[in-house]
């Protein structure tokens, strides 16, 4: 399988993208295309062994900043790394694309380049989530700040069909995440979605509140990008000092310090299933084409990862089933037009 990989995405980009995509050849066998500066790539290859058979370099001449807007960078960097992988896909030269680099300007970029599936108004990017029970999935989680009622309607069904193919559920449960679980709770938004939600084809289990989240009880929770992505990233922060602060208790007691070395094999587990290195990086569903998206501060395990998910979501060709829940839930397809371009949380 062929993945594009925006080589210049991220805070430490080519370095952590390279080194990553060769660790996937290695685990995976995958052929990597590597979009970017050819020279920094090529620089960057030298210092890891590799087959140069599964790696190729695309040359793109120019890079996308994160002060960048979406827009600037679809007018005026149409040669950016971001935009040349996408292309790849486009054209069927790749499966999918990786990226690691500004999320707002790689949703814009795959929107215009790939395009809407049939019937889906408003892509979404979806996350995996370590639950008491496994894992669950949240959507949205940044790719639109401000959505409709039926927007969230369409976020439980992509996501529904995500869980089937990730979790293995057939039937997932799906989830409103709102400020309480009585149906009259939450903004007009939420309210409106909820009716929706349940009145649709959908295993809707109502309301969850934020200290649901990590609980399990839902396969999929539903919310829109600003909730999501506040959502997500205090769950990192929490995650991170909850390390540094066991860590710190450990060091100042000898005690401690004699019973870590028991408790070790439990102590890495925790980790890996707090670690966002360990997820990789999140699908944008709705688009005609697979674009995963990778934390800007991705390692090269995360990027490894990411390939890897890329890889597993273009064997599961998902795109049939979300176009064919999303039509059959909206029995009126929304008409067609162009998808509003919005900056990301």
């Amino acid at each position: 399988m062929r993945i594009a990989v925006d080589a210049m995405g991220g805070d430490f980009a080519p370095a952590a993208l390279v080194e990553g995509a060769v660790l996937a050849t290695r685990l995976y066998g995958h052929h990597i295309l590597l979009v970017g500066e050819e020279a920094a790539i090529r620089a960057e290859l030298k210092k890891h062994r590799h087959d140069d058979r599964l790696i190729a370099v695309y040359h793109a001449s120019q890079v996308v900043k994160m002060q960048d807007s979406p827009s600037t960078v679809l007018r005026r960097k149409k040669d950016s790394s971001i935009r040349v992988a996408a292309t790849l896909v486009k054209a069927g030269d790749a499966a999918a694309l990786v990226s690691a680099g500004h999320t707002g300007a790689t949703m814009a970029t795959a929107l215009f380049v790939l395009g809407l599936l049939p019937g889906v108004e408003r892509p979404a990017i979806a996350t995996l989530l370590p639950t008491l029970r496994g894992r669950s999935i949240m959507v949205d989680v940044g790719a639109n700040v401000d959505c409709k009622p039926v927007h969230l309607l369409q976020f439980g069904l992509m996501g529904h069909v995500y869980a089937r193919q990730v979790l293995g559920k057939e039937e997932p449960t799906v989830g409103l995440l709102s400020i309480g679980e009585e149906d009259t709770k939450g903004n007009d938004l939420t309210r409106e979605a909820f009716k929706l939600l349940k009145a649709s084809p959908l295993r809707f289990i109502g309301n969850g509140e934020g200290r649901d989240v990590f609980l399990g009880n839902a396969d999929v929770i539903v919310c829109d990008g600003f909730i999501g992505n506040v959502a997500l990233k205090i769950s990192e922060g929490v995650a991170d000092v909850l390390g540094k602060l066991l860590k710190r208790e450990i060091a100042q007691a000898a005690l401690g310090k004699v019973g870590y070395l028991f408790l070790r094999p439990a102590f890495n587990r925790f980790r890996r299933r707090v670690d966002y290195a360990e997820y990789g990086g999140a699908p944008l569903l709705g688009v005609n084409g697979i674009c995963i998206i990778s934390h800007g501060r991705s390692s090269p395990k995360a990027i490894k990862n990411a390939i890897r998910v890329a890889a597993e979501v273009s064997s599961a060709a998902m795109h049939q089933q979300i176009q064919e829940a999303v039509q059959a839930a909206m029995p009126v397809p929304p008409a067609s037009r162009p998808a509003k371009m919005e900056q990301p949380a």
